[in-house]
C-alpha cells in the first residue's frame, strides 16, 4: 500500500457515521418542523413522542420486528436460491428462456397485493404465506440481474474455454458465475428491500404478529404515534438489511471496480 492510499484509507469518511448523521439530521428537521408548524398529533406526531413510545415498550416492538425480519430473510433466501437456478436455466436453455422468462415477466406485471389472497388460501394465514409473497416479489430482481451478469461475459473468454475443451459446467462455475457476481449482488440489494415489502403486504392481508400487523392495529384505534414507530422500525430494518448485503458484497468481490474507493490502479499487470 502506497502512502497516498494509506492516507486515503485513514481519512475516508466512515459509512456508519455518515448514516447516523443523515438519520439524526432527518429527525432533527422533523422535530423542528413540528415545533414550527404545530400540526395535530393525529396527523404528524413529533419524533420525540415516537421515540418515547418505542422506549416505553421495547419488548413489544422487538417481538413484532422479529416476526417481520424472520419472514423477510426466509423469503429472500428462497428468492435467491430459486432466482439463481432459474437464471442459469434461462441462459443455458432456449426453451426456458421462451417459457419461464415470459412467465416471470407476466408475473411481475401483476400487482402483488392481488396475489396475496391466493397465497393465503393456498398456504393458510401463517408464516408460509408471507414468505411466499416475499419471495415472489424479490424473485424478479434476482433473476433479471443474474441473467444479465451470466450473459455479460467476454466472448473471447468463452472461445478460449471452448478451445481448452472446458465443459459447460466448468464454464459456468469458473467464468460465468464469477463474472455475474456484481450483477447478482446488485439484484440482491433490490431484492432484500422488496422482500421486506412482500412481508408487509402479507401482514396487511392477514397476520397476528409483525410490524405490518402493528400498523393495522394502530390504524384501527387511530394511534398514529404507534404507526410511526412501526414505520421507523421498518425503515431501520430495510437500511440495515441493504447495507448488510453491501458488506457481504465487499467481502466477496473486493476486486470489483465499485469497491476500489478511488484508489490508484496497479501500475503492473497481474500475472494470469
Amino acid at each position: 500500500m502506497t502512502g497516498v492510499q494509506l492516507v486515503r484509507r485513514l481519512f475516508a469518511p466512515n459509512r456508519a457515521h455518515s448514516i447516523l448523521l443523515v438519520l439524526a439530521g432527518a429527525f432533527l428537521a422533523w422535530e423542528v418542523a413540528v415545533l414550527i408548524f404545530k400540526p395535530p398529533i393525529f396527523l404528524l406526531p413529533p419524533p420525540s413522542l415516537v421515540l418515547g413510545l418505542l422506549l416505553d415498550d421495547i419488548p413489544f416492538y422487538a417481538n413484532h420486528a422479529r416476526h417481520t425480519l424472520g419472514a423477510c430473510l426466509f423469503g429472500f433466501a428462497v428468492a435467491l436460491v430459486v432466482g439463481v437456478f432459474a437464471a442459469v436455466g434461462i441462459v443455458y436453455s432456449r426453451v426456458l428462456e421462451n417459457t419461464l422468462y415470459t412467465l416471470l415477466v407476466a408475473l411481475n406485471s401483476i400487482p402483488k397485493i392481488a396475489l396475496a389472497p391466493l397465497f393465503i388460501i393456498w398456504m393458510g394465514s401463517g408464516t408460509a404465506s408471507r414468505v411466499a409473497i416475499s419471495a415472489t416479489i424479490a424473485l424478479w430482481a434476482i433473476v433479471i440481474d443474474t441473467v444479465l451478469g451470466l450473459r455479460s461475459v467476454d466472448p473471447e473468454m468463452l472461445d478460449m474455454a471452448r478451445s481448452m475443451r472446458a465443459t459447460r459446467l466448468q464454464v459456468l462455475y469458473r467464468i460465468r458465475l464469477p463474472n455475474a457476481l456484481p450483477s447478482l449482488f446488485a439484484g440482491m440489494k433490490v431484492a432484500i428491500s422488496m422482500a421486506l415489502v412482500g412481508v408487509i403486504v402479507g401482514e396487511f392481508v392477514t397476520s397476528e404478529a409483525g410490524l405490518g400487523y402493528t400498523i393495522l392495529s394502530a390504524q384501527g384505534t387511530f394511534n398514529i404515534p404507534m404507526v410511526f414507530v412501526a414505520i421507523i422500525l421498518l425503515g431501520v430494518l430495510g437500511t440495515v438489511l441493504f447495507y448488510a448485503v453491501d458488506l457481504i458484497e465487499r467481502l466477496v468481490i473486493p476486486w470489483h471496480v465499485s469497491h476500489r474507493g478511488g484508489a490508484a490502479a496497479p501500475t503492473t499487470t497481474p500475472s494470469v
